[in-house]
């Protein structure tokens, strides 16, 4: 390998200096991260107390919702400022966002994988649509996690007679990128990954500021070794590579071919999720999905319409996406949620970002916080804890069908479920349909002017965006109308008439039988 490409983590870590914008990959919970590099920055900043003030930038919040990841680098004095999609999953440093003691910003995770681009490319910024009406609009609260982050960031600019939001580009002196192999000149293959994320693009857009890219690898090859069509990075754009030879897949699995894509998983008899809340609210958003359908399940409930639809066997009717780059197949639900498994491929994040913006979904199951009269969604603020939207104002967007999943009120929530339906034993004590929401995540309004088909699918009842606001259109049989729907919301939305009961199939102990409707509506449209 070239003299000197090949250096001890920690030698890496002694690259980045005082001040430095310092991008890292990977995503969520240990997807292509190199963890190696986090866990020896947070080493050498508790030793030396340097480097100091970095601006640190990633596309996908990465943790374990404890301790490691980004949490590892809450510590006061390494950072001035953060940027990136959602700190949920970083506790730790969300803790000192709350506190004032760094800045922080969160922007949509397909704008920062887009934007890794903008920057390489030498680009003023990113001009999307995506956040216009949300929270990330400069004239809500651009972005900003807290009262020490002033800067703005973002901007609306007219083209063409409409409105877009600028993002800014911004220089970038390290990037810290992951494979799984690297040959003697420093090519990265991401044959082992459970995702590709945007590597590549941060790779030129470090290199294309003047800043240098380290590669972490589990393993080294001989020069000329790798077959050139699996090398996503290459060697040109990679300054230093270190070694973590036990290098996890995630912070869960080891080393899982079928997230690789290198086996296909076979169909097993697994037993059936149990029939609880989350597993009713799944079966009712999957009833949504058409026959052929290109989607996009979101974190929470919506993971399980996956599972749901393996249950069901219909995945192969489907076509299910993850922003991470899974295209078909089966989303990974949990914890590990942005792998998946017998997909049809694995495409580098910021093009399936420009997939979903271009309105390219048919239908998208994403998650609540709150909901107000108007439509608009809160999935980013809520329980008095920053946290941030990933992907979902990028999802939402432009899609033509979305449903919105959750329960209609929380903490303490208990409820009786059986093939007959659904009755409250405890009523939970925060209510989720409100006057208005904190934050705007996802404008109604706007999505009455693109002429969105939105639906709010909960534990007992179904609600649609309509020109008069939110309709309640469907509960779900046992629910008292009055008592556990409308007397539960800080609105009273108009009442459709005929109201719905929600198909019964929902609450059956076995499968619902959507093979045989598929096939029916197949065979109606051949």
């Amino acid at each position: 390998m070239s003299s000197g490409k090949v250096i001890p983590v920690r030698d890496a870590v002694g690259l980045v200096k005082d001040g430095d914008t310092v991008v890292i990959g990977g995503s969520g919970a240990g997807h292509a991260l190199p963890q190696g590099f986090i866990d020896e920055l947070a080493a050498v900043y508790a030793e030396t107390q340097r480097p100091r003030d970095l601006t640190t930038v990633r596309v996908v919040g990465i943790g374990d919702f404890a301790d490691r990841g980004f949490s590892q680098l809450g510590l006061p004095g390494l950072q001035r400022r953060t940027i990136g999609s959602n700190i949920g999953n970083e506790p730790r440093l969300g803790k000192l966002v709350e506190e004032n003691q760094l800045e922080s910003y969160s922007f949509p995770q397909g704008v920062l994988s887009q934007l890794m681009r903008e920057i390489a490319a030498g680009r003023p910024g990113l001009v999307t649509q995506v956040g216009l009406g949300t929270y990330v609009d400069p004239r809500q609260t651009g972005g900003k996690q807290n009262a020490r982050t002033t800067e703005d960031l973002v901007e609306v600019v007219t083209l063409r007679g409409r409105e877009w939001l600028l993002f800014h580009a911004f220089p970038i002196d390290v990037a810290v990128i992951r494979g799984t192999t690297a040959d003697e000149d420093g090519n990265l293959t991401m044959d082992g990954e459970a995702v590709q994320g945007e590597m590549l693009a941060m790779a030129m857009a470090a290199r294309n500021s003047g800043g240098i890219v380290v590669a972490q690898v589990r393993q080294l090859a001989r020069r000329g070794s790798l077959p050139p069509r699996d090398v996503k990075v290459p060697a040109a754009l990679v300054d230093h590579v270190y070694v973590v030879p036990d290098q996890w897949q995630t912070y869960i699995t080891q080393d899982s071919p079928y997230y690789a894509g290198r086996l296909r998983r076979p169909v097993t008899g697994e037993p059936p999720l149990p029939r609880d809340v989350r597993k009713i609210i799944a079966r009712r958003s999957l009833l949504e999905f058409p026959p052929g359908a290109i989607c996009n399940l979101g974190f929470g409930i919506s993971q399980l319409i996956g599972r749901v639809a393996w249950e069901e066997g219909v995945t192969d009717d489907l076509v299910l996406t993850v922003e991470q780059g899974i295209f078909g197949g089966v989303p990974v639900a949990g914890n590990e949620g942005g792998a998946g498994f017998n997909y049809q491929a694995m495409i580098d994040q910021p093009y399936m970002f420009d997939f979903y913006d271009g309105g390219g979904l048919d239908i998208a199951s994403l998650s609540f916080a709150e909901v107000d009269a108007q439509g608009n969604v809160n999935v980013h603020a809520f329980e008095g804890r920053v946290r941030g939207p990933g992907g979902f104002p990028n999802i939402s967007a432009r899609t033509g069908r979305i449903n919105f999943v959750g329960t209609m009120t929380a903490q303490g929530l208990d409820l009786a479920i059986d093939g007959s339906g659904v009755r409250v034993i405890h009523e939970g004590s925060l209510a989720k349909f409100v006057p208005e929401v904190r934050q705007i995540s996802f404008n109604g309004t706007l999505a009455r002017e693109r002429g969105q088909r939105v639906r709010y699918v909960t534990d007992r009842a179904v609600f649609a965006l309509e020109d008069d606001g939110l309709v309640l259109i469907e509960v779900a049989p046992g629910i008292d109308v009055e008592r556990d729907v409308l007397g539960r919301m800080g609105f009273r939305p108009r009442v459709a008439e005929p109201l719905l009961t929600t198909d019964p199939r929902v609450y059956a102990d076995g499968p619902m039988g959507l093979a045989a409707d598929f096939a029916a509506a197949a065979g109606s449209t051949s």
